[in-house]
């Protein structure tokens, strides 16, 4: 898997390997070296289940239950959305995990000029409730969730996705969705950002507070080290980022009245698999200890279940390349056998053709089959936490998280995550560690099989994904016709009581789901959100 240092002497041998996140690994592990880790059973590792949840939240680990597929998904219009959905689960997907399009996440309309060129072409284009509606046909809502892949303007989302729900005849109790929904990662490492930091968390916290009371079932946040890993940040970095961010919406959240003991148990995390496996598996060990120690010591949290570190550990879509593209085959395999020894709940796994293109219908049912050939014949359901008591796992585990805690103390230095993305702090440190692993790989200290090391032989095409220039006329049509259809006087009543709601700091849910009820567009929403909260311009980080 690679992203490591690997130094060799002149025959080749390796004399020294040196972690990305700055662990050194020894030739050969022993008890002594958990002496010199200060390894302790109990403290460090403890029971499956149990407290400090280092070996998986489930005593029964995957025996009791198996980890839920939720391939990334969604395309074009609404129409083609719904049946990629459905040929998903009917080759058995067990979760839906919603791609939208780049106008649709940063809060345009089909037919705005900013969106030309972009509609459908990366994720299903969404301009209104009727969208949801065609999408999610069919879906049973109180037995699929849906992970909504969308940050800057999750309110909206998860607003459409509840009356969705309710239009359908599903109460909102009993439905099950998680916006991602984590605007700090998105000005670190991404860049689907509108509005300016402190409004935009505000937001974040809007969707926690309204979770926490009327739906009961959704993970209102999915805090994403995924992508400030992909960025550049290291593993631990990664986890560091992700946990200091959850503590600012935490923070948020726990500033209105509510004990973090409402709500934290309904968090979820999005972890990233590229890299060194035995890296990735102690840094989920290392995360899940860190964050029930976090919620325990400084926030006073009791109830076990509220303690655990749920997710989705997937995508590793940076390790991919366009070089000898079906070696993304075997790299995804390695990705999703490190997720499922680091104790995965859900896995996504990046398709080989994610180099180059949306998957194709072929290149995810791989991706599918190769989360349940793990599941189903490979044994990694056989018993809890097969690699828990090996000297070199518990060794670098404890290590890692010494890693970890040493990053998340420098951005508490800065004055915590809001204050160090607002000035560029994290942005410019990411960036640097990109520019660090690019020269890794063009002076070969890190190895990539295909790309700098074992070039030869053949470059086979990859079928792309074609886009298809009418998905966008269609959407736009049928953007026109709802506008011509619906209560114009309604929709315009609800948008002027988010306005007020808005600028009053009130929480702006409620009112997104009565505005998304009206027909409101996502172009109208989040055009009165833009009125209230301005836009945000980002720092240099040169």
């Amino acid at each position: 898997m690679g992203v490591a240092k690997y130094v060799r002497d002149e025959k080749d041998a390796i004399k020294e390997v040196i972690y990305q996140s700055g662990i050194r690994v020894k030739t050969c592990y022993g008890p002594q070296d958990l002496d010199a880790v200060g390894f302790d059973y109990q403290k460090d590792l403890g029971d499956p289940g149990e407290f400090p949840f280092t070996r998986g939240i489930h005593p029964g680990g995957y025996r009791s239950r198996a980890w839920t597929t939720r391939q990334y998904t969604g395309f074009g219009t609404p129409e083609e959305t719904n049946e990629r959905f459905r040929w998903m689960i009917s080759h058995g997907q067990t979760g839906l995990n919603v791609a939208f399009d780049l106008p649709t996440q940063m809060g345009l309309d089909s037919d705005d000029p900013r969106a030309e060129g972009e509609v459908g072409r990366v994720g299903m284009a969404v301009d209104s409730l009727r969208d949801f509606e065609i999408a999610f046909k069919g879906i049973p809502f109180d037995r699929i969730g849906s992970g909504l892949t969308i940050n800057a303007n999750a309110t909206v989302m998860l607003a459409m996705y509840q009356a969705a729900a309710e239009k359908f005849g599903y109460a909102k109790e009993v439905i099950s969705a998680t916006p991602q929904n984590d605007i700090l990662k998105e000005m670190v490492g991404r860049g689907a950002w509108i509005f300016p930091v402190e409004p935009a968390v505000r937001l974040v916290g809007d969707c926690i507070e309204y979770a926490a009371k009327e739906l009961p079932r959704c993970n209102p946040v999915s805090v994403c080290g995924y992508h400030i890993r992909e960025s550049g940040a290291t593993p631990a970095q990664e986890i560091a980022c992700a946990l200091e961010i959850a503590r600012a919406y935490i923070d948020n959240v726990a500033a209105r009245g509510l004990s973090p003991e409402e709500f934290v148990g309904r968090f979820s995390f999005n972890l990233n698999v590229f890299g060194n496996l035995w890296e990735q598996v102690a840094k989920f060990r290392a995360a899940r200890k860190l964050w029930a120690r976090m919620l325990t010591e400084d926030y006073g949290v009791k109830n076990k279940k509220n303690l655990f570190l749920r997710g989705l550990f997937g995508g590793g879509g940076s390790g991919l390349t366009k070089e000898q593209p079906e070696n993304n085959i075997i790299r995804s395999a390695y990705y999703a056998l490190a997720a499922a020894l680091g104790g995965a709940q859900t896995t996504a796994l990046c398709s080989f053709d994610e180099a180059f293109t949306i998957p194709t219908p072929r290149a995810a049912l791989l991706s599918l089959r190769t989360l349940e050939i793990l599941m189903e014949e490979v044994g990694l359901r056989d018993t809890v936490d097969p690699l828990a008591g090996s000297y070199f796992v518990e060794s670098i585990t404890k290590q890692m998280e010494a890693k970890i805690l040493e990053e998340m103390r420098r951005i508490q230095e800065m004055g915590g995550m809001v204050r160090a993305v607002a000035a560029g702090a994290i942005q410019r440190e990411v960036s640097r560690q990109a520019y660090e692993f690019e020269k890794g790989l063009q002076n070969r200290e890190i190895i990539k099989v295909g790309v700098n090391k074992y070039t030869e032989g053949e470059h086979p095409e990859v079928e792309l994904h074609k886009y298809d220039e009418g998905w966008a006329k269609k959407q736009i049509k049928s953007l026109k016709a709802l506008r011509k259809e619906r209560n114009n006087r309604e929709a315009v009543g609800t948008l002027k009581a988010l306005k007020k709601s808005a600028a009053a700091g009130k929480n702006v849910m409620p009112g997104l789901v009565a505005c998304c009820k009206a027909y409101a567009t996502v172009g109208e929403m989040t055009g009165v959100f833009r009125e209230v909260f301005g836009v945000w311009e980002e720092p240099s980080i040169f």
